[in-house]
């Protein structure tokens, strides 16, 4: 799993960066690494960068896929929460389609968490990774204080708008009105509320959780855009199907786990999307 081949590079990180302290001088204090960098470290040139003295933060960096320099204890501490829940979580999954995905999902929760604990009144992540296809599970609801699975992985719906066909890999992401595709990053879980869709020709019933988009314009009018997670019987055990870009559930499930997220969880939706990827204001937030 992604945590396990992280905490293989760690000996051999923390020799780099103690040799880097030995050269003291050549290092610039000042210096902060692009975020376009790969999922890893990429060569000595971004070692000799870092800072004398930051080895837990050029830890840090190695599972949030990027080097910087993690300035305030806050930085440290989010660092550190992100590690446990990785160790604690990753190898209890099943294999994810991007190396960054869980650690951009743990880092994005514990930084806004951070910066916003009024707002995060649950404990609760629900988790998607729309890098795999619809016809695989692909969502989990993690206990972010217990460092527990409460349910996962199961089936979840991407936006219509976002593949061609249902059971495709979604590829197309927007904020826009009207797009009916998905929109990534990270979300406020908000009110429970009677939702009604239509599938079919059919209208149908379930619970209905109302999301507030908090990743700049990736997905800021998610709830305008009546974004929603909520239960759809086109969710099966097999299948997914589409929606208007809600990351909709089995009803059942629904009527289980949204409940548990409303009024104060958290929702982040991931994709192998360079651009969000390299903009999401959560992403490398400190």
């Amino acid at each position: 799993m992604a945590s396990r081949k992280y905490l293989n590079l760690l000996p051999t990180l923390v020799i780099a960066a103690t040799a880097v302290g030995y050269v003291g001088s050549n290092a610039n204090p000042a210096y902060s690494a692009s975020r376009n960098h790969g999922p890893v470290i990429r060569s000595s040139a971004t070692l000799a960068s870092l800072h004398t003295g930051t080895v837990s933060a050029a830890i840090g960096s190695i599972f949030s896929g990027r080097a910087s320099l993690k300035p305030a204890a806050r930085n440290e501490e989010i660092d550190s929460n992100m590690r446990n829940a990785l160790g604690a979580l990753a190898s209890k999954m099943r294999p994810l389609s991007n190396p960054r995905a869980l650690p951009d999902a743990f880092e994005s929760y514990f930084a806004f968490r951070a910066a916003h604990p009024d707002k995060v009144r649950k404990p609760y992540l629900y988790f998607v990774d729309y890098g795999l296809p619809s016809t695989q599970p692909r969502g989990y609801v993690f206990d972010m204080d217990a460092l527990s699975i409460v349910d996962g992985p199961f089936m979840v719906a991407h936006g219509r708008g976002s593949a061609a066909t249902a059971a495709g890999v979604p590829t197309r992401f927007s904020n826009a009105f009207g797009a009916a595709t998905t929109s990534l990053g990270l979300y406020v879980a908000q009110e429970i509320y009677s939702f009604t869709g239509h599938t079919g020709g059919q209208a149908y019933h379930s619970v209905g959780l109302r999301l507030a988009g908090v990743s700049g314009n990736f997905n800021d009018n998610a709830r305008a855009r009546g974004v929603v997670a909520h239960g759809a019987p086109y969710v099966t055990s097999t299948r997914a199907g589409r929606s208007e870009g809600c990351p909709a559930m089995a009803t059942a499930r629904a009527q289980r786990l949204l409940p548990k997220l409303a009024n104060g969880g958290l929702v982040f939706l991931f994709a192998p999307d360079s651009n969000w990827m390299t903009h999401d204001p959560w992403i490398d937030a400190g």
